[in-house]
């Protein structure tokens, strides 16, 4: 009994360790990822950037923001991989933080000039409208830092006339004045055509002198359009809309002046009404957060404790569990995360069994599907969370909602409605991990991106997609396979297992972690350890937004 007793936990420990190392990989290629990325358009690119006595767009964020305060980066991944036909667009051209100015939080946007002269492509476009949507949930001061010579215009169709599109901006920048959210824009490279519009929309406008310039159109268009001739810096520079046309507010000397004005601007902001979410001091996890390495499966077959992952994440390690011994497959309880009170929805992927000599599959409970049962303690306890005012957490690890005829007898479609219907008239924040899988109307359920998350990020062991890659795989390869069949080929098991394979290959590569941040489905990937400061930061950010509306879910089947 003992021999027994220690090899299990000899295997445990193996277990362990085999995930540890796993995971810790997984952290490291996010690491090299995020580290080639940041070096924007190359080594050439920047030197030639600072020959002209410019910083760049990482350099101004790193000197405008306070020093050795925390930041989280939005989108860093965004256009990952994507218009390589044109050089690659690393970061998508233009890189936003959260971060503290003077001690005030604040979103800053800041032109990549070392990407293609900071031109904007399509994803360009949403990520600056992903910027603006965080300033207006939260309230945020958005400050801009413009270096950019506009639309990328081989790919001017998908950029500048849908109602996602360029011109978005600059009806936001408008709300956003309306609403009384602090903007500010600096001038500090090209400025032109309708891009003009969005330091000129913003409350304060800065111009760095002899490198600014702000026009409608360049001297060489003017030239052509009306037969002028005039240099830029006489047609749109620092002095003259300093000084003649009004259109800017202060001049700089360089950079680091533009930097230093917009920290005395923010310095002077009053204070906001605050949404009143409970916040106490904050403890760290008592349980080793470095853990979480280890008890994340390497393989998706396996199962482990989500409690054992949340224990690793909250304050103290302690939570209060909601209906503990009901519904199963989805864990909901109270706890604090970095001081801040929260209410977390997590998928449970332990499988629970029936009691019973003889369990049929059917009286089974299979980890990380919602059931009828877990999806109506989900739906009470995300109402529960709304009516005291508790932000609520999502912790995604979930293959779907459970088929079969006894789930549908049940009303498997009626109770997953409700689980929708409670998440998407939420009035509280809500704050998505994609931990492991996101499959189907699961990753609806559980606050998918199309569910309106203050914000949304996955852990490198992530997966998004409509199911797993081998189950896809193996529709696709039915639909191939009879295909093939019908135009009068052989299939050799070779051949299926050949085309199984390249099938699994592309769909694999659709459903990582960096594929949807690349098309900010997701606002990053990060390491697990930095899952506190995101979801603090990101609840010190919607307590800049009071809740304007009661929580109401409409007409639901009861």
């Amino acid at each position: 009994m003992f021999c027994k007793f220690v090899h299990k936990y000899i295997s445990m420990d193996l277990k362990f360790n085999k995930n540890e190392d796993h995971n810790k990989l997984l952290v490291s290629e996010l690491k090299r990822r995020l580290a080639k990325i940041k070096m924007g358009g190359g080594t050439k690119s920047i030197e030639k950037h600072h020959s002209k006595g410019k910083m760049t767009a990482r350099e101004r964020i790193d000197y405008l923001l306070d020093p050795k305060a925390a930041s989280i980066e939005i989108g860093a991944f965004a256009g990952d991989a994507m218009y390589e036909d044109y050089g690659g667009c690393p970061s998508g051209g233009v890189v936003v933080k959260i971060g503290y100015v003077k001690g005030k939080q604040c979103i800053v946007v800041a032109n990549d000039a070392t990407v293609k002269a900071g031109a904007w492509f399509p994803i360009t476009g949403k990520k600056n409208l992903r910027a603006q949507e965080i300033a207006i949930e939260n309230r945020l001061p958005i400050i801009y830092l413009v270096d950019s010579a506009g639309v990328f215009l081989p790919m001017q169709d998908e950029i500048f006339p849908d109602k996602e599109h360029f011109g978005r901006i600059f009806r936001n920048n408008a709300i956003m004045s309306s609403m009384g959210i602090t903007q500010i824009a600096a001038v500090m490279g090209s400025c032109v055509a309708g891009g003009a519009y969005l330091p000129i929309m913003s409350d304060e406008a800065l111009i760095v002198d002899k490198t600014g310039s702000i026009f409608l159109a360049g001297s060489y268009l003017v030239k052509a359009a009306i037969g002028e001739s005039i240099d830029n810096e006489t047609l749109g520079g620092a002095t003259t809309h300093c000084e003649i046309s009004g259109v800017t507010d202060y001049k700089a000397k360089d950079d680091k002046d533009a930097l230093d004005t917009i920290k005395n601007i923010v310095d002077k902001i009053g204070e906001f009404d605050k949404a009143g979410f409970n916040r106490i001091k904050s403890v760290k996890p008592k349980e080793k957060q470095e853990d979480i390495y280890g008890i994340l499966p390497k393989s998706r077959a396996d199962q482990y404790d989500m409690k054992e992952i949340i224990k690793r994440l909250v304050d103290n390690s302690e939570f209060e569990e909601y209906k503990e011994g009901y519904g199963k497959t989805i864990i909901t309880a109270y706890a604090r995360i970095d001081g801040w009170a929260v209410g977390i929805v997590a998928n449970q992927r332990q499988i629970v069994k029936s009691t019973g000599a003889k369990t049929k599959p059917s009286e089974m409970q299979f980890g990380g599907v919602i059931y009828n049962d877990s999806a109506d303690k989900a739906t009470r306890f995300i109402a529960n969370c709304n009516q005291k005012k508790i932000p609520l957490v999502f912790l995604q690890d979930v293959t779907g909602f459970m088929v079969g005829s006894k789930s549908e007898h049940a009303g498997i479609i009626k109770d997953g409605a409700k689980m929708v219907n409670a998440v998407s008239n939420s009035v509280v924040p809500k704050f998505t991990i994609v931990v492991g899988n996101s499959y189907g109307a699961g990753n609806y359920a559980m606050c998918g991106k199309a569910y309106d998350p203050r914000l949304i990020v996955a852990w490198p062991s992530a997966e998004l997609a409509v199911m797993s890659g081998n189950s896809a795989a193996k529709v696709l390869l039915q639909i191939e396979t009879a295909s093939l069949k019908k135009k009068g080929e052989t299939i050799t098991k070779e051949k299926e297992e050949e085309l199984f394979n390249k099938i699994k290959s592309r769909y694999d590569n659709q459903v990582s972690p960096y594929y949807a941040a690349a098309r900010l489905w997701t606002d990053a990937v990060i390491d697990p350890l930095d899952t506190r400061t995101w979801i603090s930061m990101g609840i010190e950010a919607a307590n800049h937004a009071p809740i304007e509306k009661p929580f109401n879910m409409g007409v639901l089947q009861v």
